[in-house]
C-alpha cells in the first residue's frame, strides 16, 4: 500500500521477505528458549542444605544473597548464633536447615 502512494519507494522482494521471516522465527525461538531455560534451570543459590547456607538479606537494590559452603558456612553460622543483628537472626533458620546449628557436630555437618 505504501509503495503505491510513494512511487519511489523500493518494494521488498520475495527473497527479502523470506529472510525477514527466517530472522523473526530465529529471534522468537531464541527468546522462547531463554525463557524456558530460565524457568527450569537449577538455581545453585536456591536453598540451604547439605552443608551450604543461602540467606537473602535486604539490600539497597532489593535483596542480596549470602551463599556459603563448607568451612565458610560453618564459621558464618557460628558467628550468626553468637550475634543478635538482623543478618544473624535471618541466618539462624538457614543454618539449622543446613545442619550447621550450634548443637550440630562439625564432623557430621560437613558431610
Amino acid at each position: 500500500m505504501y509503495a503505491k502512494t510513494n512511487p519511489r519507494a523500493v518494494r521488498t522482494s520475495p527473497r527479502q521477505k523470506r529472510i525477514f521471516a527466517v530472522v523473526a522465527v530465529v529471534v522468537v525461538v531464541v527468546f522462547g528458549g531463554l525463557a524456558a531455560w530460565g524457568m527450569v534451570a537449577h538455581d545453585s543459590y536456591g536453598s540451604s542444605g547439605h552443608g551450604c547456607v543461602s540467606v537473602t538479606v535486604p539490600n539497597s537494590t532489593g535483596g542480596a544473597v549470602l551463599h556459603y559452603c563448607g568451612s565458610q558456612a560453618q564459621s558464618f553460622c557460628q558467628a550468626s548464633f553468637r550475634s543478635r543483628d538482623r543478618v544473624s537472626l535471618l541466618a539462624r533458620p538457614q543454618c539449622v536447615i543446613a545442619g550447621l546449628s550450634l548443637s550440630a557436630d562439625p564432623a557430621t555437618a560437613a558431610s
